[in-house]
Formats: C-alpha cells, structure tokens, sequence
C-alpha cells in the first residue's frame, strides 16, 4: 500500500509545492491538505511547509496555529502521527506547544538566505533515520524569524534526552541558543528545523545535492515497517 504524506497549505505558505514534490521524488503519495479543512484525509504522516503563513502577523506561526487543521493535526500528533515542520511549520509547531521553545528575529535582523552546512545529532527519529548521527548534511536555509529560544531548563532537557535534532555547524546564520537547527519530541514523532531540506532532494535545483531526501525516505521506511 502506497505511503500517504499531507502538506499544509496557509494563506502565505510558499514551499508546499515543493514538499509535495519531494514526498513524490522519495516514492510516497503526496495529498495536499488545506488549512480550513480538518480532515487529513487518511494520510500517514504530514509536513508543515515553509513561508510566511498569514504574513507573519503577530508572531511566526502565530494565526495558523488556530487553522482547523491544526486541531485534528495537534491531536493526531499527540497520538502519534508523524509531522515533520519546516521553518514556518518549525515555527506553528511551537506556536501549537507541539515542540518547546520558541524563533525569534534573526540576531542580525536580516533575511538570510545561503546553503546551511547541519550536523545530524539524532538519527532515531521517524524523519531522520536515513541519517547517521554525526552525519553533516547541506541543505538550504532561508528565513528571518529562525532563532531558537527556550529558557536553560528546557534546553538543558533538550540535550539530555537527546532532542536535538540538528545543529549548525561553520557558524551561526541566526543566533540560535546552542547553535540549534531542529529538535524532535520525546516520542520522535515531531520533528522541526528551520533549514528547508525539501530544496535539496534533486541534484538540478537547490543546492545540487540530494542531502535533504533523507527525511523522506526515512519517514516512508518508518511507515513501510510499522
């Protein structure tokens, strides 16, 4: 039976296109979901796709929290569906208190917009298991609301249990605390980062490489052999 993967789509989301190609390069059916639409129609996992989803109004991820979407999304999560959330999703993923903390305006007050050198630190998530943990990947980053922030007894959770995800490595494009890129729940189940590895599943566009695949090939493995 073929793989199932949601893309959410919020007024403002620019990188659902993208998603779903990549779900579709990895082998898995890509579904398009819309944001006033609760039903996932029976998908087997979802992504939260980049952009700027109402504008950006308020806060990052701030309005799509409340979309209808993200109530059956929070509470299948919650159960265990897999939900993978790219920059903006990384972002409604906190704002929905799906994942700690929170992303702050970039240090330098700038959009940045270059290829992002990650280091993979937790390779057992349902995305990242095609990774090794160790593994430094390339895959492009773009944003202006990309630091993450917790108060220190949250990230001192974070890296004892082993939730950090990924972490940037030949600088820090945003000033995130401990250099964080993505972070995962307890379960695994939720994983988030701010870098758009859905831009590097093809060798002719994005960076030229395929490092970014990896996330999807992982979560249709994860599935395959549940």
């Amino acid at each position: 039976m073929t793989t199932r993967i949601g893309v959410v789509t919020f007024p403002g989301t620019l990188d659902d296109q993208d998603a779903l190609r990549a779900v579709r390069v990895a082998g898995a059916e890509p579904v398009s979901l819309w944001h006033r639409d609760k039903d996932l129609h029976q998908v087997d996992a979802v992504v939260l796709a980049g952009g700027f989803s109402y504008g950006d109004y308020l806060r990052a991820g701030a309005i799509s929290r409340f979309s209808p979407v993200m109530e059956t999304l929070i509470e299948q999560a919650k159960a265990g569906l897999p939900v993978l959330g790219i920059c903006n999703g990384f972002q409604i993923l906190t704002e929905a208190h799906l994942l700690p903390g929170a992303m702050l305006r970039n240090n330098h007050l700038h959009f940045i917009c270059r290829d992002q050198k990650l280091r993979v630190e937790n390779a057992g998530t349902a995305w990242t298991s095609d990774y090794t943990a160790g593994q430094e990947i390339s895959v492009p980053l773009k944003n202006v609301d990309g630091r993450y922030t917790a108060d220190e007894r949250t990230l001192d959770e974070l890296e004892a249990e082993g939730r950090v995800a990924f972490r940037y490595l030949d600088g820090n494009p945003n000033g995130s605390l401990r250099d964080i890129a993505g972070i995962t729940n307890a379960a695994g189940n939720v994983v988030g980062l701010m870098p758009h590895p859905e831009h590097a599943v093809e060798p002719l566009i994005g960076t030229g490489r395929t490092d970014g695949l990896g996330f999807f090939t992982s979560i249709i493995k994860k599935l395959v052999n549940a």
